[in-house]
């Protein structure tokens, strides 16, 4: 079963986070803070406005950076995804 999201919204595999060490205290996972970068995994069909269609301007594989809080994080087949709106995306990095 494949996750298609609806609308202007994107569905996103966040960057791994990677273990932090300072000296040598390691950072728990709760103290982190949750990555800002993620990968396109599916793109919804765009929004209506004003009557016309407007298409999304990512894509699947694009590499992208997001708002802080924004978006639905759930879990499909032990993996973590976001689902986010279009308009969250704040920057497609190249």
């Amino acid at each position: 079963m494949a996750i298609k999201p609806l609308g202007d919204r994107v569905l996103v595999k966040p960057l791994e986070s990677t273990e932090e060490k300072v000296g040598s205290i390691y950072i728990p996972d709760t103290a982190k803070e949750k990555p800002q970068e993620g990968t396109v995994e599916a793109v919804g069909p765009g929004r209506t406005e004003d009557g016309k269609h407007i298409a999304p301007e990512v894509k699947v594989g694009d590499k992208i950076l997001y708002g802080k809080y924004s978006g639905t994080e759930i879990k499909k087949d032990g993996k973590e995804y976001l689902i986010v709106r279009e308009s969250d995306i704040l920057a497609i990095i190249s």
